[in-house]
């Protein structure tokens, strides 16, 4: 049997609202009832199943140079790290997205900016875990800035992507206020493709569904196929999954590995209101 087919990437509605790059993404995901999902739902949006069954996931990656329209990366607030917990929607037209239910990042002007517009980030600190970093799996203590704790700088190069892949990756966050922290760390398994249905029905996202003001947005976004690999799960810590209300046990029955793409957002759309 081939490789399942990755859908096609839909052409942004002009104009382009914001572009950016996702590197050294990590994907984790667990099987949950459809009736626990639906309860995190907008208006006018269902959890879109995969075999009978919706699913959650932890998710981290680097934000790369995100900058506003089809100009260049913000200097400093346009890079950092994300690690989000979200769940998967779909319209009754079909069109599939993805309903976040947190985005930890550091940059405190990203977070209130994107909270006014009905994002549900929180601020956090957070860095990147490498080979041998066997201490900085520990979360960052008090000590030390966030601007310390992040790898930072742009790569989005050939060379970048090539040595994201050659290590392995993962990411430890700590939340400045609750004290809710994750690690999770994974090697990729570069000669295993992950091109199978569950895998490309979790990570194929095309747009996020949120509720801003009583209504439901759709915000479309557009990548070509990424390169998308099986990893091995090395250390598993996580609370963030359920401080944002959904129960899972024992270990991810997916994980996933991409060094990353290039993606455009496009204007939002009006799915339903609430009432």
């Amino acid at each position: 049997m081939g490789p399942d087919p990755w859908p096609d990437a839909p052409k942004l509605p002009a104009p382009i609202i914001m572009d950016q790059r996702w590197t050294d993404a990590v994907f984790l995901h667990w099987r949950i009832p459809e009736t626990v999902a639906a309860a995190f739902m907008p208006p006018g949006v269902d959890p879109d199943l995969f075999d009978g069954s919706a699913w959650v996931g932890l998710i981290g990656f680097r934000m790369q140079g995100a900058g506003l329209g089809r100009g260049p990366g913000v200097p400093y607030f346009g890079s950092f790290n994300e690690i989000n917990v979200r769940l998967y929607s779909r319209e009754p037209n079909g069109t599939r997205g993805v309903v976040f239910l947190s985005l930890d990042a550091s940059r405190l002007a990203v977070v209130l900016a994107a909270r006014a517009a009905g994002i549900p980030y929180v601020w956090s600190r957070s860095r990147l875990l490498g080979p041998g970093s066997a201490e900085a799996a520990e979360v960052a203590g008090p000590s030390g800035s966030a601007e310390a704790a992040e790898v930072a700088g742009p790569s989005g190069s050939a060379e970048a992507e090539g040595a994201a892949m050659r290590r392995s990756a993962g990411y430890s966050v700590r939340r400045f206020r609750g004290g809710g922290r994750s690690v999770f760390a994974v090697t990729p398994e570069l000669d295993a493709d992950a091109n199978d249905p569950l895998s490309i029905h979790l990570t194929a996202r095309f747009g996020l569904h949120t509720r801003v003001r009583g209504r439901t947005l759709y915000v479309p976004n557009t990548h070509v196929t990424w390169p998308l690999y099986r990893a091995q799960l090395t250390r598993f810590e996580d609370q963030l999954v359920a401080a944002a209300g959904i129960s899972v046990t024992g270990p991810p029955e997916s994980v996933l590995f991409s060094p990353g793409v290039r993606t455009q957002f496009g204007l939002p759309r009006v799915v339903a209101r609430g009432f």
